[in-house]
C-alpha cells in the first residue's frame, strides 16, 4: 500500500525524480537530497510503512541486505574507511519523514561528522526493569 501523501512514497515509485542508486520491485535507493556526508543514500521500501515497528519483518531483512549491497559498493567506490547505518523511529528520535527508511552514510578519516551520544551508566534498577520487559 502507498501513501498518497507522503513524498518518500512518491519518490520510490518513480513519481518524483532521484539521484537513484539502485532499483529492484521492493525498494529504491536514493541519494539524500541534503547529505551528512558524500554518498550518503537512503534506502526506500516502496510499500508505505510509517516506521521500524510497521514493516514486516521479511521486508526488513530484504531492506537490510539491499543495505548491505548499496553501502559496500559506495564503500569501496568513494574508498570511505566506515559507514554509519541509521534508522530513526519518531520524532524524538530524529524521524522527520515518517515513511520508513534507512540512512547510509560513508564516513572518511577526519570527516567531524557528529553522529554520537555521551555514554551513560547502566543503573542496577533500569537493568532489572528492562530484563523484566523480556
Amino acid at each position: 500500500m502507498k501513501d498518497c501523501n507522503c513524498i518518500f512514497c512518491k519518490i520510490a515509485s518513480g513519481e518524483i525524480p532521484s539521484a537513484t542508486l539502485y532499483e529492484d520491485d521492493e525498494f529504491r535507493v536514493i541519494l539524500d537530497l541534503n547529505p551528512a556526508a558524500k554518498g550518503h543514500a537512503l534506502v526506500l521500501p516502496k510499500e508505505h510503512y510509517a516506521n521500524l515497528f510497521e514493516i514486516p519483518e521479511d521486508v526488513l531483512g530484504r531492506a537490510a541486505g539491499v543495505a548491505k549491497k548499496v553501502a559496500a559498493k559506495l564503500r569501496e567506490g568513494l574508498h570511505a574507511s566506515g559507514l554509519n547505518l541509521l534508522q530513526n523511529n519518531g520524532t524524538s528520535a530524529g524521524q522527520t519523514v515518517f515513511h520508513f527508511h534507512m540512512h547510509l552514510i560513508p564516513r572518511y578519516d577526519n570527516d567531524a561528522l557528529g553522529i554520537a551520544w555521551k555514554p551513560g551508566k547502566l543503573t542496577d534498577q533500569d537493568r532489572d526493569e528492562i530484563l523484566s520487559l523480556f
